[in-house]
């Protein structure tokens, strides 16, 4: 595990460049900083200052080097580095609310925006005009779009949203792409189709062939498998749910005990990693077979605190202010991060076998995790 502190303004969304020597980040405001990697150090080589609200949202597209963002200012951006600088063009969102998420396409012809106004942007570039357009998935959308995560085929869309709703679009652009084939999740696809809906404790979960439980609470993360099999995702009510495309698709929900979870990634195609508010991200395995999902443990493994004798009168000061005896640093939090999580990314690996992941949270800091050495750290732990 290494943890780097790049600021004391906490990070509200980052990115990370194809061979991972770079990370954007923003610092809580309408910046964003790009950081290079030099040996041990982070040094900051570029600020991008065009919004003027918040950035709510950063995505670095996989193969190439462009990066895009939104914001509070209902705007988003796609930054091109020439000559040294980046270069921002404005997108037509057509939104009147702010921005919350977006993110690439695998293959980088489009990419989705969601927003406050209760609707999805799919961009993409018109090269006659010379300029990026979009068009809106709007229905039955019923509040704010806090979460996308797109399938690996480039057309399937998950949203999460306010409205306690998990859902899976078609995002088929014809003038971009050619017609998509079928897949687990259905094989009629024209722009804007609902494939999938789950939400809402105890509520069914509408597919196009199966019905099963979901939680209850906004859906702060989505997530598909590597193989886009299997989509996961985190709402406020502290739960974790899994579903699996197919025509007897059911809904796999586990409420844990911590507080909610506002980030979610796949670490192998049975495994995810889970992290929020309570500062340590979690381990979560799905058996396929047996349509079940079991909590795997807690990652961080706290280092041993050093034993210190204390006088009579600072164990009464402790009682007094902790109800405790012992002393203890950095607000008695024994993990890495010392506030919340609010992103989590595959660094190493991919979503099939990953071999490294990183978190950033509201601690102004980011960890990157060894998979190899919490399995050695956690007797119990197994990633299947």
């Amino acid at each position: 595990m290494a943890y780097h502190s790049f600021l004391l303004e906490p990070i509200s969304c980052h990115a990370w460049n194809k061979d991972r020597s770079q990370i954007a980040l923003c610092p809580n405001n309408h910046e964003v900083h790009i950081y290079k990697k030099d040996g041990t150090k982070w040094t900051k080589i570029h600020e991008l200052l065009e919004h003027n609200g918040q950035v709510t949202g950063i995505d670095w597209a996989p193969d190439s080097n462009r990066i895009v963002t939104c914001g509070a200012d209902r705007n988003a951006y796609v930054w091109s580095l020439k000559e040294g600088a980046w270069k921002p063009t404005l997108v037509i969102l057509r939104i009147n609310r702010a921005a919350r998420c977006v993110k690439w396409s695998p293959k980088e012809n489009k990419f989705a925006v969601g927003s406050g106004s209760r609707l999805i942007s799919i961009c993409y570039f018109e090269q006659e005009n010379d300029w990026w357009v979009c068009k809106h998935i709007k229905k039955p959308i019923r509040s704010t779009i806090l979460s996308l995560d797109w399938h690996p085929n480039n057309i399937l869309l998950a949203a999460g949203s306010c409205d306690f709703k998990c859902r899976v679009f078609s995002a088929y652009i014809k003038e971009v792409e050619e017609k998509p084939g079928p897949t687990p999740w259905g094989s009629k696809m024209p722009f804007g189709e609902m494939l999938f809906e789950s939400g809402g404790s105890g509520a069914a979960a509408q597919t196009s062939g199966g019905a099963g439980a979901g939680g209850g609470g906004w859906v702060h993360s989505v997530c598909f498998s590597n193989s886009g099999n299997r989509l996961a995702w985190t709402s406020h009510d502290s739960t974790v749910s899994v579903a699996e495309g197919g025509k007897t698709s059911t809904v796999n929900s586990l409420s844990s005990a911590t507080l909610p979870l506002l980030c979610v990634i796949f670490i192998t195609e049975n495994s995810l990693v889970a992290a929020g508010h309570d500062c340590y991200p979690m381990l979560f395995v799905y058996d396929g077979t047996k349509g079940n999902l079991t909590f795997g443990g807690k990652l961080d493994v706290p280092k041993q605190a050093a034993q210190k004798g204390i006088s009579a009168r600072e164990r009464f000061q402790n009682l007094d202010r902790r109800a405790s005896e012992t002393q203890s640093n950095d607000k008695d939090l024994n993990t890495l991060h010392k506030n919340s999580i609010s992103q989590i990314s595959v660094l190493d690996g991919g979503r099939n076998q990953c071999t490294k992941f990183c978190t950033t949270g509201m601690d102004g800091g980011m960890a990157i995790w060894d998979v190899k050495t919490l399995e050695s750290a956690m007797k119990d732990l197994k990633i299947v």
